[in-house]
């Protein structure tokens, strides 16, 4: 990544992550391990396939070479190689869920409390509407295999899909999003700062937050800012406000939905979300701009870090990416990436001009990179002079959309 050597993290202990004995831990170190071996040994080798084998069978077949990331699909699905991957990297995903399931079933009960007494001692608010029903795009099927998704509950102040997607999302990531899973929050923390260094937003929203991981850095970045988490998970919203608390910082959860929310006309400064929009769908995204637009304050900023558009990318790129769509219950995944999300930015009510991509570097490769240069200081402080955004990890970094709302409406 970005020709850095980085070691993946291990994930730091807080008070609500599920605890795992000896026999637990061993399992999920070796779906982490598996997966890894996916990625870095058998991933490579489709392109090899496809050029050597897969493409030539299709243009054999069909009298043309492939034209689009479909049509690779359809060649490398003949192709075994690609059926021997495919199957075992859905091994490995469904693999990963089940290694965390045993521990969290086997201290549920402990969880809940902890999360209760954590909640009933924060400064922040934890809103759950009981009548709140989440839309169905997030309940139709479990997202990326995750048994239950994010909203189901099985008893009383459940938590236990939040506990599993809190450690279980470190496994799949094999640690390459941080030792708290908040490398997203986090490099979109330090792009602010970095790029906007005079803009201190004094209530931010969150849409989609899950379990806070990308929350809590703006309110470690903006100690003095009212910060809110919006998901539709109830289970995933108790789970944050109490995961907030423990480790040491005071949130707002609240259960909604981002399409319609019950915040009122122009009450944040800042609107982020982090991998929320390819979870929801064709008709969500439009709405979920729109309500952006309502929410901000004029001259506020949205920024969505997400995936990036396919027009970005070769359509081989775009095939591997792809994948997650047709696989590993992403159903958005791709419709996602070839929607004009400038121009859902522009029909919101936003103006062309003041709506772009860029990239936000990530942080810890960042840091990885500083430190490999003996110069890890400038990287951990946000505020450093030396430090310029990217510098240490050119094509290393979270995809983002950000929009500002102008100043004087028109």
């Amino acid at each position: 990544m970005a020709g850095v050597m980085l070691n993946t993290f291990q994930q730091l202990d807080h008070p609500v992550l599920p605890k795992t004995d000896h026999d637990e831990r061993s399992r999920q170190e070796f779906s982490k391990s598996l997966k890894n071996c996916v990625q870095q040994k058998l991933l490579p080798g489709l392109q090899t396939v496809y050029q050597a084998r897969a493409a030539k069978n299709f243009e054999k077949a069909e009298g043309r070479a492939p034209e689009s990331r479909r049509d690779i699909r359809k060649a490398m699905e003949r192709d075994t190689y690609f059926q021997h991957y495919i199957n075992i990297n859905r091994v490995a995903q469904e693999l990963i869920w089940e290694s965390v399931t045993t521990s969290i079933e086997r201290q549920l009960p402990e969880l809940i409390d902890t999360a209760k007494a954590l909640s009933a001692a924060s400064g922040a608010t934890l809103s759950i509407d009981p009548d709140f029903k989440p839309p169905r795009y997030a309940t139709a099927i479990d997202i990326h295999c995750m048994p239950g998704g994010y909203a189901d509950e099985f008893t009383e102040d459940d938590v236990a899909v939040a506990a599993l997607y809190d450690r279980g999302v470190y496994l799949y990531a094999m640690g390459f999003i941080g030792p708290y899973n908040d490398d997203m929050g986090r490099s979109v923390c330090n792009y602010l700062q970095r790029n906007m260094p005079d803009f201190k937003p004094t209530r931010i929203l969150d849409m989609g937050c899950s379990v806070g991981h990308s929350t809590v850095p703006y309110k470690e970045r903006f100690p003095d800012a009212e910060v809110y988490g919006l998901d539709v998970g109830a289970p995933l919203v108790r789970y944050a406000h109490a995961r907030a608390k423990g480790l040491g910082h005071d949130v707002n959860f609240v259960l909604g939905n981002a399409e319609q929310t019950d915040f009122e006309d122009e009450s944040f400064d800042l609107i982020v979300s982090h991998i929320l929009l390819h979870e929801t769908s064709g008709k969500a995204m439009p709405r979920i701009f729109k309500e952006c637009y309502r929410l901000l304050k004029p001259g506020g900023v949205m920024i969505h870090a997400d995936l990036p558009p396919f027009t970005k990318m070769d359509i081989f790129s775009q095939f591997i990416l792809d994948l997650e769509t047709y696989y590993n219950n992403e159903p958005f995944w791709g419709a996602m990436r070839e929607a004009d999300q400038i121009e859902l930015a522009e029909k919101a009510g936003f103006r062309r001009e003041d709506v772009a991509f860029d990239t936000a570097p990530m942080a810890i490769l960042e840091l990885a990179a500083a430190a490999q240069a003996g110069n890890a200081a400038a990287a951990l402080d946000p505020d450093s002079k030396e430090f310029k955004s990217g510098e240490f990890a050119p094509g290393g970094g979270w995809e983002v959309l950000i929009g500002r709302k102008p100043e004087v409406q028109s």
